[in-house]
């Protein structure tokens, strides 16, 4: 077996409820699990019960209430990300973490096509020949993901569900990273678009990335797992 590219131990996550008298739910109590290279991880579960939590304290949305989460590095180091500085989670999620949400988060007035091609500029000004090739690796992104050419200079929202979900898919897949946190990313999508989302993601498992996801189509879950655990056996009585 490789060695895990991502490690949580004894994870817990409880909110305060401030409205209801300081009340504390708990949501996540002691999360051990290992996630490696190469696989497909499926959380399974009714909804409420944490899933998209889980995701979110990996991806540092949310922070642990307590316990580790272990994130390798490529020189072999860990970062813990319940400790990270926001330094650390910017070039996290840019470089190691990939997140495909249930909602598109852009700038408004950016076209679909430069919404997807920025992950692939990195920092500071690139070259005139850096965003040609990017915006050209988006056209065929977009293309796959069925877009109409006509749609690439529009700003997404004024697309629809399903449109926009697309666009949020492309955008975090076109920068291979080797942690993919999917949440429900086949929800707004039609049987050829989720038929095309199965293929990516046995493309990124092929490669050799990560993932960590939530399906709310047993029979999407079915077709990509390599692996599922009930996140039922995570909670615990307040």
């Amino acid at each position: 077996m490789t060695t895990p590219l991502l490690t949580l131990q004894g994870v817990s996550k409880r909110f305060t409820l401030h409205h209801q008298n300081a009340a504390q739910l708990h949501v996540l109590d002691q999360v051990d699990l290992d996630l490696h290279p190469g696989e497909c991880l499926v959380l399974d579960g009714p909804s409420g019960m944490g899933k998209s939590t889980l995701l979110k304290l990996v991806y540092a949305n949310y922070r642990a209430s307590s316990g580790t989460i272990g994130l390798r590095q490529d020189d072999g180091s860990t970062l813990d990300i319940t400790q990270a500085t926001p330094r650390e989670l910017v070039a996290m999620r840019r470089d190691r973490v990939g997140y495909v949400s249930q909602f598109l988060r852009v700038i408004p007035r950016v076209s679909a096509l430069d919404v997807v091609a920025e992950p692939l500029l990195g920092e500071g000004t690139p070259s005139p020949g850096r965003v040609e090739a990017a915006r050209q690796e988006a056209g065929a992104w977009l293309t796959r993901l069925r877009i109409p050419e006509r749609l690439w200079s529009l700003p997404p929202a004024t697309f629809s569900g399903g449109e926009q979900q697309r666009i949020n898919i492309a955008r975090s897949l076109i920068q291979p990273r080797p942690l993919l946190l999917l949440d429900e990313p086949t929800a707004s999508l039609d049987k050829a678009n989720t038929r095309t989302v199965i293929e990516l993601i046995h493309e990124a498992v092929a490669r050799g990335a990560a993932l960590m996801g939530i399906f709310h189509d047993p029979e999407v879950g079915a077709a990509v797992a390599t692996r599922r655990i009930e996140i039922a056996q995570f909670r615990s009585a307040p």
